[in-house]
């Protein structure tokens, strides 16, 4: 865990009744992670816009922020945390390591935005051969779907680093500075880490991962929204709160997408001490779509993909989404339904 926002322990602006679960027993916090990166706009705007706090009353929120999905996940299992917004195959990891038992994913955020990058002298797969491809970290969603696709292509990887591709798990700040320095020779990451090599490193890419998803039309869960199982059960109007607070921050950014942008800046700066740039930020937002439809299919093939590059043990997913509460919700607004596994 990288630090509590200063927003931690706010105590939010009331909003009608105070948020309370089923039994009609106010809550007085709510502990909701998130990761400072465009990949997690929704999150970032909802704090900005105050839609969480508009929707969440007299309840209080804490906000904590994390560099990788590994950590947010072991942070909601110890029950640091009550819900985060996290990638998939942290989720699933944390699905399995429970026995399917202690969390559960309740709505979408973000699809697409994931490449891989290249130096500009690499022009196609066969060239991979013996060169060294950074991820942000093992068994993140983007370290399994570079090893998935470098085995499609006939090359071995190992957890360890071995094999025909060097794969690096390594911060994604870290894999900025080794790609411009020339110390490895691509990376499979995120936005807008993926721009950043692009503009500032003189990267290519290689693979746009939307492109690899046909059975989607180019759609693939890069952030969803993962609660304690305990906690969702204990005070689902809490939950449901927070959904309100998501699918509004969603409406806003398309809406006035140029203010979510901005909010995107402010929010970054303000967590990690470094304000990014707005047009790296903007080029970001065109290769990424918000929305709460979890899209289910593409976490199946995850899964299996983690499994067949052996940083998985088989698993079983059913139960692993309850999407009743965003169910609920999008009936209310008049949308239809989404639907799990």
């Amino acid at each position: 865990m990288l630090a509590a926002l200063a927003l931690a322990g706010l105590a939010l602006a009331a909003c009608g009744d105070d948020t309370t679960d089923t039994g009609g027993v106010p809550l007085d916090e709510v502990k909701l992670g998130f990761f400072p990166n465009v990949t997690h706009a929704p999150a970032l705007v909802g704090v900005a816009e105050g839609t969480f706090a508009a929707a969440l009353g007299d309840t209080t929120l804490s906000t904590f922020t994390f560099d990788a999905g590994t950590e947010a996940a072991e942070a909601l299992l110890a029950g640091s945390l009550d819900l985060t917004f996290i990638g998939p195959n942290p989720a699933i990891n944390a699905f399995a390591t429970s026995n399917g038992e202690a969390v559960r994913l309740v709505a979408g955020s973000t699809s697409g935005g994931a490449f891989l990058v290249v130096q500009p002298e690499i022009t196609s797969p066969e060239q991979l051969a013996g060169k060294k491809i950074a991820t942000p970290s093992l068994g993140n969603t983007q370290d399994v779907a570079l090893r998935a696709w470098l085995k499609e292509q006939g090359f071995e990887t190992t957890p360890e680093g071995g094999g025909d591709v060097v794969v690096v798990p390594q911060k994604n700040s870290t894999t900025l500075e080794s790609f411009i320095a020339g110390d490895i020779d691509g990376a499979w990451v995120p936005e807008p880490w993926a721009t950043r090599l692009i503009d500032e490193g003189g990267g290519t890419v290689l693979v746009d991962e939307r492109d690899l998803w046909t059975d989607t039309d180019g759609e693939f869960v890069t952030t969803h929204l993962l609660v304690r199982t305990e906690f969702l059960e204990a005070h689902p109007d809490v939950v449901k709160a927070v959904l309100v607070g998501l699918a509004d921050a969603i409406d806003a950014i398309a809406a006035d997408p140029e203010q979510a942008q901005a909010d995107v800046v402010a929010q970054i700066a303000d967590i990690t001490g470094t304000e990014p740039n707005a047009d790296v930020i903007a080029k970001s937002f065109a290769n990424l779509t918000f929305t709460l439809d979890p899209i289910a299919a593409s976490l199946q093939q995850s899964a299996d993909d983690a499994v067949s590059v052996e940083l998985l043990e088989p698993v079983e997913l059913t139960g692993i989404y309850d999407l009743s509460l965003l169910n609920a919700l999008l009936a209310e607004r008049g949308q239809p339904e989404v639907k799990g596994l």
